[in-house]
């Protein structure tokens, strides 16, 4: 992607907004959002930010970070206050250490959409690679290895390793002992770790390990979060990130603070109001983000079930809120309709069926293939209303607005695999249904 281009999420996003503008129906999963109202006492503590004018400091109120800290320190990764950073979202601090760590970049293929942008605009080579049956948001560990050896054989410096887990675009989470041995890797390869746990909280069965890697290599590990995702404050720009203790992990911070001065200051002080309170996690922050989980685990399942049904190949969601279908069973089928790869996918089923998905060519998959991510999320409901419902429902998939884009999708393609019908045909054209 040329680094001139909107990146693709956000572009289809504004795509699918234009056209139902224009009176398209279209069913929507095509965006990275968690679609849910926002927390009520979150508007309080934004409130009563709204007086924090001043600058401050550029790592963040040491009170803001102190309450980061114990977040981590919750989970299992010792924290001191000045081993944090906050920011306006992930993506700055993922750029800023872009900027700063030395070597090239190792990712799992397909990923974020972000990640490669990134490390090519700060000047590094982006290697992919496969990621195993099970999961993604991490490499297949000797996928990994052959990687490394090929790209220094070629001249090449990959020092980078990023994971995420849960992982977007997948919805899935690694295990403890997949997530241990590429941390392995990593000390043999002497390998910097940029773990991206933004969707951490949103794991589906809370009795379900997770392992980050900083507990495994805490020396060479820095861990990303933010508050887009657990409690929906994408557009609010809150991030956080946790920086090793000792020499090389002070020195990383100090560095990121210093592009920090340069691009964003600091996190704008009413936000910092609302980052001590969120990651303090009081009982109805944590109540609150439970019932985000659970909406977002019953949905998400719903629509695998879909996808499975039309006859495609997909991992079942286990965090998160997407799910990331193979559809190659039905090559032969779906090329009736010109759909030949992930891009011409992605076009035809918007185009011609009105469902938007982002194809996995955007998220460095084989561009050959015929996958996509589904965000489940914008199933929630077109009013603030509709997602208060669907968030407090015992029962949300019975909700009618659920419901009927459950069945409208499922329709959809139900008739978009089905054979027998003559190239370029739409049954439902956009905007009929």
């Amino acid at each position: 992607m040329s680094s001139r281009n909107v990146s693709p999420n956000l572009a289809l996003d504004q795509l699918v907004a234009r056209r139902r503008a224009e009176g398209a129906a279209i069913v929507h999963l095509g965006f990275g959002e968690s679609r849910l109202p926002v927390f009520r006492p979150l508007v309080s503590r934004l409130l009563e930010g709204a007086s924090r004018n001043a600058y401050g400091p550029v790592a963040g109120s040491a009170d803001a970070r102190a309450a980061v800290a114990g977040y981590f320190t919750r989970r299992r990764m010792p924290t001191d206050a000045d081993q944090t950073v906050l920011a306006p979202g992930s993506k700055p601090l993922l750029m800023a250490l872009q900027l700063v760590l030395p070597g090239d970049v190792l990712l799992a293929r397909p990923s974020w959409v972000t990640y490669a942008p990134q490390a090519r605009l700060a000047g590094k080579q982006v290697f992919g690679v496969p990621i195993p049956d099970e999961c993604g948001g991490v490499p297949e560990p000797e996928a990994l290895r052959e990687t490394i050896r090929s790209a220094r054989a070629s001249g090449h410096n990959p020092r980078i390793l990023i994971l995420t887990t849960p992982d977007n675009p997948t919805g899935t989470v690694a295990s403890p002992a997949l997530v241990r041995e590429l941390c392995e890797i990593a000390e043999s390869e002497d390998l910097l770790i940029l773990s991206d746990e933004i969707y951490r909280d949103i794991v589906h069965d809370p009795w379900r390990p997770v392992l980050s890697p900083a507990e495994v290599v805490p020396d060479r590990t820095i861990v990303l979060t933010g508050l887009s995702k657990s409690i929906a404050l994408g557009g609010w720009r809150i991030g956080a990130a946790r920086f090793p203790s000792g020499p090389w992990g002070e020195r990383i911070r100090d560095e990121v603070l210093a592009v920090a001065s340069e691009i964003w200051s600091t996190l704008a002080g009413p936000m910092q109001a609302v980052a001590e309170y969120v990651f303090a996690e009081p009982p109805e922050v944590v109540r609150r983000i439970a019932a985000d989980t659970r909406l977002h685990g019953i949905v998400a399942n719903a629509v695998h079930e879909i996808m499975v049904g039309a006859g495609a190949l997909c991992r079942p969601p286990t965090g998160g809120f997407y799910v990331y279908p193979d559809f190659e069973p039905l090559r032969e089928r779906l090329d009736w309709h010109g759909v030949t790869d992930s891009a011409s996918l992605q076009r035809v089923l918007l185009d011609d069926f009105g469902v938007a998905v982002l194809g996995g060519h955007h998220l460095g998959d084989d561009p050959g293939a015929l996958r996509f991510r589904a965000a489940t999320s914008m199933l929630y409901g077109q009013t603030a209303e509709q997602r208060e419902a669907a968030l407090y429902s015992e029962r949300p998939l019975s909700l009618p607005h659920i419901r009927d884009e459950l069945d409208l999708l499922e329709e959809k393609l139900s008739v978009f695999v089905s054979s027998g019908v003559t190239k370029g045909a739409a049954v439902f054209p956009a905007g009929v249904r």
